[in-house]
């Protein structure tokens, strides 16, 4: 129950903060909330492609980054 709360609040404070950087850099609020709704989407899918990017470096199927390949 702590982690879904943990996730809910973070989620919340990620909306938060995209939405007010967009409407700082706009000064728009329909474009603030567009872009604060679909940036962390996008973010999500940035981050389970990030995850099983890694998983496979640590199965051994990807080489890590600076490491010699023959």
């Amino acid at each position: 129950m702590k982690t879904a709360k943990k996730t809910l609040s973070y989620s919340l404070m990620h909306l938060t903060v995209a939405i007010t950087v967009a409407y700082a850099l706009t000064q728009d609020w329909r474009a603030a909330l567009a872009i604060g709704l679909i940036e962390p989407l996008f973010q999500t899918v940035a981050f389970v492609v990030h995850e099983r990017v890694w998983a496979r470096i640590e199965r051994g199927v990807i080489p890590p980054l600076g490491s010699a390949t023959a």
